[in-house]
């Protein structure tokens, strides 16, 4: 069952570059007595993900810390390596580029999607939530081919 607002986040581990080494990040250590704005895509480096989800985010990303938000989150299963290239590439300087290579959290969450049609095995749906403390305060979760709800602007409307 997919997580709901209300919800504590599942523990879960994935991974940050950190001088130029993949390291460890828990769902403890990024969201414990913070109010968060975290967003997940598909795939890094992906058509929509590229050019219009993380690219919202980049622009807004002080609007919405302005709001009283600790930190703005950019998840995908993708490694470490990838998540950190991604956001250098689109200048993403304010954002944390956390890697679920493994899918961990993503199952945890149960938000799992088969892009394995498009050749991309298991990722993860495309939204994006609130969390406060790790407790889900607001949770947007985009249907099949969409982008509407957890684009910057409508989180930053929802804050």
């Amino acid at each position: 069952m997919a997580i709901q607002e209300g919800d504590k986040l599942p523990e879960a581990t994935m991974h940050t570059i950190q001088e130029g080494k993949p390291t460890a990040v828990t769902t403890n250590d990024l969201f414990a007595g913070k109010k968060v704005v975290v967003f997940v895509v598909p795939g890094a480096f992906t058509p929509t993900c590229s050019q219009a989800h993380l690219p919202g985010y980049v622009v807004h990303a002080d609007a919405i810390k302005a709001k009283g938000v600790d930190s703005v989150i950019c998840i995908s299963v993708n490694d470490a390596f990838v998540m950190d290239s991604w956001g250098k590439d689109r200048n993403a300087e304010g954002i944390l580029m956390v890697g679920d290579g493994n899918g961990d959290f993503t199952r945890a969450m149960g938000l799992e999607m088969d892009g394995s049609g498009f050749g991309l095995g298991t990722r993860s749906q495309r939204y994006a939530m609130i969390v406060d403390d790790g407790t889900v305060t607001k949770l947007v979760v985009e249907e099949p081919g969409q982008f509407e709800v957890s684009k910057a602007e409508a989180i930053l409307e929802l804050l």
